[in-house]
């Protein structure tokens, strides 16, 4: 069984920085596509920043010259350094794991963290 989970959300004030860590554990040989989306109440899921397995970048438009990506091929993390934080970046966000290769060769298509939630106070 393939799990993700994230760390690092909180509480911030408007123009803060936060950094979310994401680990996906369960015997993985690789991930093809790392990222980080983020629901606000009533609203979708909406992807905020993804990395291929060779390091291509992603961002939504809301983020760009914000946040950064980063992951760690070796240990199947993801980072999310967040700077310049705004009160509309308030949500809860969401590690994802794309095309996921088993040790036994097995794929496994999509997997998704529980969440953490990150609130940015103006």
């Amino acid at each position: 069984q393939v799990q993700l989970v994230e760390s690092g959300g909180g509480l911030v004030q408007a123009g803060g920085s936060l950094r979310l860590s994401c680990a996906a554990s369960g015997r993985i040989s690789r991930i093809n596509v790392m990222g980080w989306y983020r629901q606000t109440p009533g609203k979708q899921r909406e992807l905020v920043a993804d990395i291929t397995y060779d390091g291509t970048t992603n961002y939504a438009d809301s983020v760009k010259g914000r946040f950064t990506i980063s992951r760690d091929n070796a240990k199947n993390t993801v980072d999310l350094q967040m700077n310049s934080l705004k009160p509309e970046d308030t949500a809860v966000y969401y590690c994802n794991a794309n095309g996921i290769r088993r040790t036994s060769g097995y794929m496994i298509s999509s997997s998704w963290g529980r969440g953490t939630q990150v609130t940015v106070s103006s």
